[in-house]
């Protein structure tokens, strides 16, 4: 069962989760108020991390295509709604619910965008 490791606004948090499972799903099950807008569409980057260790799998065309539209991004961001665990990570959130004062948006999507 990989491990992650995040660093949020309110401190670093730890903990464990199945693997093959969608890294914001986890996130947000683990007590994270990370912002998903979207619905895990890939469409509007609020679901974003820095990838501090770790890998995920090559980006696919839909994280890829929105993250090129962002010219503000560091090198080592991806979505966490695109992810799927496979390896201990750590990672920091972007953004959250409790810091922008927003909702965090739909549950995401258990399937990945086409």
């Amino acid at each position: 069962m990989p491990t992650i490791t995040a660093e949020t606004a309110s401190g670093t948090v730890t903990f464990a989760c199945d693997e093959g499972l969608k890294l914001v799903h986890c996130l947000e099950d683990n007590g994270v108020d990370i912002l998903h807008r979207c619905g895990g569409n890939a469409r509007c980057t609020t679901c974003r991390i820095e990838v501090i260790a770790g890998e995920f799998e090559p980006m696919r065309e839909p994280e890829e295509t929105i993250l090129a539209t962002k010219d503000d991004l560091a090198p080592n961001t991806r979505l966490s709604c695109q992810n799927r665990l496979k390896s201990d990570i750590h990672i920091r959130v972007v953004n959250q619910a409790s810091v922008k004062g927003m909702d965090p948006g739909p549950r995401p999507a258990e399937e990945d965008t086409p």
